[in-house]
């Protein structure tokens, strides 16, 4: 694995993102919480914008960002087009964080020990991979759930 694989990677599935935002046939329910269901796919969209803006802006390009995550969790009065624009600027985030990456840094530590120990860069990006997906199947399935 290497960056540029990575960056496809996330390009395609930024782009199923866009694509399940788009999906929705009533818009309101972007935002719509039911019994069980504890974020909307709004909420777990600003939440993949401000990972994408932090871990790969902040972190990797040098681009300053001040993350707000407890606002990421919160209703908010944005647009499915507000959304949608967010997200096509994350496509220029991946590209600049990744694709020119000097290889020898995945090898590095990151500067981020979640989970309770330290990681490498390359196993970081791996583990935002991870949680990119895990919120995009959540958003996957609260339109196919609520979006009737």
């Amino acid at each position: 694995m290497n960056s540029k694989d990575l960056n496809q990677l996330f390009q395609r599935d930024l782009s199923k993102l866009i694509e399940e935002l788009k999906a929705y046939s009533d818009e309101r329910n972007l935002w719509r919480i039911e019994q069980g269901i504890n974020n909307s796919a709004g909420n777990l969209t600003l939440h993949l914008i401000g990972n994408v803006k932090q871990f790969f802006g902040s972190d990797l390009v040098g681009i300053a960002f001040e993350r707000d995550r407890d606002s990421e969790f919160v209703p908010s009065k944005l647009t499915r087009e507000d959304l949608l624009q967010e997200l096509e600027g994350l496509k220029m985030l991946f590209e600049q964080a990744l694709v020119s990456m000097d290889p020898k840094k995945l090898g590095d530590q990151s500067k981020h020990s979640f989970l309770g120990y330290s990681m490498t860069v390359g196993y970081f990006l791996i583990h935002l991979y991870g949680h990119f997906n895990y919120h995009l199947g959540q958003i996957n399935y609260h339109r196919r759930l609520l979006d009737l």
